[in-house]
């Protein structure tokens, strides 16, 4: 298990600009000729890579598999994620919030009050919207800067509040009866503050700890409550 978890993650570091070969993924997962090429057939054969004349490629879809591979076999979450390019770290927060019983939409776009908004990742799960900003950060930031990140992600939040219902904006909540909207940032690495306004700040590394107890935890934090059936409220 350690070899083949050692192989694919030189794979997700090698592959990140393109194709790379054979002997290069060996010799950086430090494993014999033929311990290696006996794995790199089984992850043929399991459709994570493309083996082509001694080259080995993935998608972006076989990356984001090969790291949740890499993950189920003991490697470290954060680890993994300093080798997903940008819209492979949303993708792997987006499965984590599906394997948890959330309804996902990445990138959602609308207008409101004259201005473009846009949210990386929304989850949906009644009563709960979590709406999320997506930070690929591989260094802590200043609590200056880790202020405006929070303060533009409420504005974002509450513009979507505001919204809805809206026949241009399809997400699942609008469906329900009432819903508890809570923004939050998700960071690549542990940062010196979680919660900034009582917004929480989320390492990927604690996002099944975050999703386990946000039911219970959702009225400490900062949230927004709307109305579907009734006129609407914004609390």
């Amino acid at each position: 298990m350690d070899i083949e978890r050692n192989l694919i993650i030189s794979i997700l570091k090698l592959t990140r600009d393109g194709p790379v070969s054979t002997e290069i993924a060996k010799k950086d997962a430090k494993i014999t000729s033929e311990i290696a090429k006996n794995l790199i057939q089984k992850l043929q054969k399991d459709k994570l890579i493309y083996l082509r004349k001694n080259f080995i490629e993935a998608d972006d879809m076989q990356r984001l598999r090969l790291a949740v591979r890499a993950i189920q076999l003991g490697a470290d979450i954060e680890n993994i994620s300093n080798y997903l390019q940008w819209q492979e770290f949303e993708s792997i927060v987006s499965m984590a919030l599906e394997q948890n019983g959330y309804s996902t939409k990445k990138n959602l776009r609308f207008k409101h009050a004259g201005k473009r908004w846009e949210i990386d990742l929304i989850g949906c799960k009644k009563p709960i919207v979590l709406c999320v900003d997506c930070k690929h950060w591989h260094r802590g930031l200043y609590p200056s800067i880790l202020k405006k990140i929070v303060d533009q992600q409420i504005e974002r939040t509450v513009a979507l509040v505001e919204s809805l219902p809206s026949p241009s904006i399809r997400v699942e909540c609008a469906t329900w009866d009432s819903a508890k909207f809570v923004p939050a940032v998700l960071s690549l690495v542990v940062g010196k503050l979680k919660f900034y306004e009582n917004v929480p700040i989320v390492p990927v590394l604690q996002l099944q700890d975050f999703l386990n107890n946000l039911p219970a935890n959702i009225h400490s934090l900062k949230h927004f409550t709307k109305i579907f059936n009734q006129s609407s409220a914004l609390f």
